[in-house]
């Protein structure tokens, strides 16, 4: 469900305040704004740009970090059952 791309989607966006969420099944990148709205209500929040970088002390991880990282965030969804 999360993917290197997606986690690289997340630090180059050019979204305010991105965030990494799982809505319908999907992993998608929003504005945290876009959260508060109709068409995301229910989605789950998996992490922002900010904690991200702030927990990888980077915002240019390598390939293998972006696996690692898309490994853990993806068995951490699947055990909250998104």
């Amino acid at each position: 469900m999360i993917t290197p791309a997606q986690i690289t989607a997340l630090l180059e966006s050019e979204a305010d305040d991105p965030i990494l969420i799982v809505t319908s099944g999907t992993a998608v990148v929003v504005p945290a704004a876009a959260l508060g709205t109709e068409r995301y209500r229910g989605a789950m929040e998996v992490v922002s740009r900010q904690d991200l970088v702030s927990r990888l002390g980077t915002g240019t991880p390598s390939r293998d970090g972006l696996e690692e990282i898309a490994a853990r965030l993806d068995t951490t969804v699947a055990q909250l059952g998104a």
